[in-house]
């Protein structure tokens, strides 16, 4: 069973920047396609951002532009640079195969306030 770590959020004021990170253990990571996903409150968990085994990529139109999918399959690592952050991105973010198929991470949580 894989599992999921995932770090790097925090408090950002609009239009400021963040770094999300996903640790996965398991030897399956790198013929997996990986997302990141993320759950406002009181909202179902969306798919922001996906990955192909082969770097593949496609993202949600709310964070087109500004958010960039990729991952390291030497560190069984993906990565979410979040660029130009909106309030409206806030959520709790976490990574999961694409589809989901392994149990869900903590996830790590993005506040944008000023």
């Amino acid at each position: 069973q894989v599992q999921l770590v995932e770090s790097g959020g925090g408090l950002v004021q609009p239009g400021g920047s963040l770094r999300l990170s996903c640790a996965a253990s398991g030897s399956i990571f790198s013929i997996n396609a990986m997302g990141w996903y993320r759950q406002a409150p009181g909202k179902q968990r969306e798919l922001v951002a996906a990955i192909t085994n082969t770097d593949s990529t496609n993202y949600a139109d709310s964070v087109k532009g500004r958010f960039t999918i990729s991952r390291d399959n030497a560190k069984n690592t993906v990565y979410l640079p979040m660029n130009s952050l909106k309030p409206e991105d806030t959520a709790v973010y976490y990574c999961n195969g694409r589809p989901p198929k392994w149990a869900w991470g903590q996830g790590t949580q993005v506040t944008v306030s000023s």
